[in-house]
């Protein structure tokens, strides 16, 4: 029986396919032809990936479970049921990672000389000049702690390394504790480089577990240290804030952030040499079930593997650096971005804006014209206010300080700052309160609905006429992510659509009604469903026997209705082709569902982030759009986002091109989503191998030598 011919449910559960694209990064990590350091990189990326699914998916599935009757969407499945099913999914991967790790990636690294040196691999040399390093750097910031009465179980810090020691013989005071836990500070690295005179290689390195491992009895001295393992506690980071309650967002959650790394635990890592009664009372200590026990063969946190690349100093190990251009255009706009950066000629950005829609390709093209976009704005006299949303901005900012010189500039300056953005929490409060500081009316988006859109709106004065120019992106004004995230952006002087951006930011401010834009869909209120109708009319012409097809570009798909739809148009005949980096609930190649439905993601060198939805409508012109949006409920229901139409002919048929029709010829890095929820790489026999991401580098920009 075929994959098509049985029977499948109609979705796929979304944390199961979140674990899905866990797997292709992990194959990424064992892909010969992936640079050495590259690979392991992306082994880090899988273990961080899963940190943060527990901290958050199963987390939330745990605090489901609590009801019963909770069910997850749009699939269906007991909360109860998932964890099970999702924690065997889980163990596996874990296994494959720890595999990668000691069967392919070690091997390979210690050809090129980067060697993980092994306590019974330690030479006298090594030996001495471990014990001194422990001595002096480490030992001092230790706190081991022996348990009894007087020294209950210590509160263990969100991700943090720790050791569990088994003691025989008597403390100071005459008692036999059994047991001990020590800490390890997050300050101290988890993998040390040997220098020289330590040592024969040129990249040896030691885990800070194993420098613990060979000195921990100096911690408990009269006791004899009978068993050491290092062990991880995962815990919940959801944060969880009344809204409708709270008088300060800001103030509420900054309480929450005190402890988010003390939530409920959900996962315990341990050593494979670990035994069962010491594992055992760790999950007695923290009440937690075997489901949630993973026994690993290597250190406990893959990710802190991330900082060999630097240290190892081994770039002909690495991708070849990449240079982005400044803006890939006409020579003209070309020869005018850098002489704006060259900060010649900031003015000349605006007139060329107002001649053509420009647009920028990250990483392809270079961040740092939306950086000057800003600062010309805050240096032009003309320019009376400069509106702007933050999700995520990153630390030691220029936009911030552009927008800070802006304010003492004397321009009325507004920052839609998201606060909620998860994990860059505390960078966003401090970044709100920095802008603040210097004059920046500062709000923080619309209680219930995260502020998710990408929009820039500068007010200037032109012929005593007040032009607004706007940007609208696919992805954050972030200076580190745009180097590996790709993302469109535009500049646009479109009074209709600067006229919507300007409306939505009053609703941002003022959070009064915003009614009839002229051209941007716009989230919580009619993005949804505008999709649907687009969707409906591209199943309403394939019915009357016209020319129908879609495609997006996403990086997750799960909203039922949308799925429902497509599901409709894909039994009408519409031809649809979906590019869906991670998660995606809708179940392609059913017979009579979803037969023409092709779904493909793409794992490469940059982390694919574009939202592109293009609708063939052949009773008129076809239609493409760029958007802050994925086909997820929360973007959709929950979110403030903003979908912008591609109206310029030229950039219609680049984002036509690059942000579509070559990923769907990608064979190299794209992996093609199977009816059973699995996904196979799209290998083409007897044909050249195609990427995408390497067919735009080439086309972009050089290597340098």
């Amino acid at each position: 029986m075929t994959i098509k011919e049985q029977h499948f449910p109609p979705y796929i559960n979304k944390e199961s396919s979140l674990l899905e694209f866990n797997k292709r990064v992990l194959e990424v990590a064992k892909n010969p032809e992936i640079p050495l350091l590259e690979r392991l990189k992306y082994l880090c990326i899988s273990s961080s990936n899963l940190d943060e699914f527990f901290e958050v998916k199963m987390a939330t599935l745990h605090e489901m479970s609590e009801d019963s009757t909770a069910v997850t969407k749009p699939d269906g499945l007991f909360a109860k049921d998932t964890i099970i099913m999702l924690s065997e999914q889980v163990h596996k991967i874990v296994k494959d990672q720890y595999s990668t790790l000691n069967h392919i990636l070690i091997p390979a690294l210690e050809q090129e000389g980067i060697r993980f040196l092994r306590r019974n691999h330690w030479t006298e040399k090594h030996k001495e000049w471990i014990r001194k390093i422990f001595l002096d750097s480490l030992q001092l910031v230790l706190s081991p702690m022996g348990l009894d009465p007087s020294h209950p179980f210590p509160r263990l810090l969100n991700k943090s390394l720790n050791f569990i020691v088994s003691l025989e013989g008597k403390d100071a005071f005459g008692r036999s504790n059994g047991l001990a836990i020590v800490q390890v500070p997050r300050s101290l690295p988890r993998i040390i480089k040997l220098p020289p005179e330590a040592t024969d290689g040129k990249n040896d390195f030691v885990f800070l577990s194993s420098i613990l491992h060979s000195n921990v009895s100096s911690l408990f001295p009269g006791m004899t240290v009978t068993g050491c393992h290092q062990f991880k506690l995962t815990r919940n980071t959801n944060l969880f804030i009344d809204e409708e309650e709270v008088l300060d967002i800001k103030t509420a959650l900054q309480g929450e952030l005190s402890n988010r790394g003390y939530g409920g635990a959900i996962r315990l890592e341990v050593s494979e040499q670990c035994p069962k009664h010491m594992y055992q009372f760790l999950l007695d200590q923290f009440d937690m079930s075997q489901e949630q026990l993973y026994k690993v063969n290597g250190p406990v946190n893959l990710t802190r593997l991330n900082s060999v690349p630097d240290l190892a100093n081994r770039p002909d190990l690495l991708f070849s650096p990449f240079s982005a251009k400044i803006l890939k255009g006409t020579k003209n706009s070309q020869q005018a971005f850098k002489l704006l950066v060259q900060k010649k000629e900031p003015k000349q950005l605006f007139e060329i804006i107002s001649q053509k829609d420009l647009l920028l390709h990250l990483p392809y093209d270079s961040f740092s014209t939306v950086i000057s976009f800003i600062k010309a704005a805050a240096e032009d006299p003309n320019v009376l206010a400069i509106r702007i949303t933050l999700y995520r901005t990153g630390e030691k900012s220029a936009i911030i300080d552009a927008l800070k010189k802006a304010a003492i500039n004397g321009k009325e300056v507004t920052a839609v700052v998201e606060l909620r953005a998860r994990f860059d929490e505390d960078n966003n409060i401090t970044q709100a309160n920095l802008l603040q500081d210097a004059g920046v009316n500062v709000v923080y988006g619309v209680v219930g609905y995260k502020t998710h859109a990408k929009m820039i709106l500068i007010v200037r004065r032109e012929n005593n006429q007040l032009i607004k120019y706007a940007h609208l992106g696919t992805g954050n004004y972030h200076h580190i992510t745009s180097s590996f995230y790709t993302d469109f952006g535009l500049f646009t002087t479109n009074n209709s659509i600067t006229e919507d951006v300007s409306k939505i930011f009053q609703q941002l401010t003022s959070l009064g009604d915003t009614k009839d834009l002229n051209l941007l869909l716009q989230s919580p209120f009619t993005l949804k469903s505008a999709m649907i109708e687009k969707i409906t009319r591209e199943t309403d012409n394939a019915k009357k026997g016209l020319p129908a097809k879609i495609m997006a570009k996403l990086n997750g798909l799960e909203e039922k209705t949308i799925i429902d739809a497509l599901y409709k148009a894909s039994q009408a005949g519409v031809k649809i082709d979906l590019i869906v980096r991670g998660i995606c609930s809708l179940r392609p190649g059913v017979k009579k569902l979803s037969e023409n439905i092709i779904v493909t993601s793409i794992v490469g060198r940059f982390l694919e982030h574009h939202r592109v939805y293009y609708f063939e409508n052949s009773t008129g012109s076809a239609e493409l759009y760029c958007s802050s949006a994925d086909w997820m409920r929360r973007n959709l229901n929950s979110r403030v986002e903003v979908c912008f139409p591609i109206l310029d002919q030229d950039n219609f048929q680049q984002i036509l091109k690059e942000g579509l029709e070559i990923y769907l010829k990608d064979n190299e890095q794209a992996w093609q989503l199977q009816a059973d929820g699995s996904y196979i790489q799209k290998k083409k026999l007897n044909q050249k191998t195609f990427s995408a991401q390497k067919w735009l580098i080439k086309r972009y920009s050089k290597y340098a030598k």
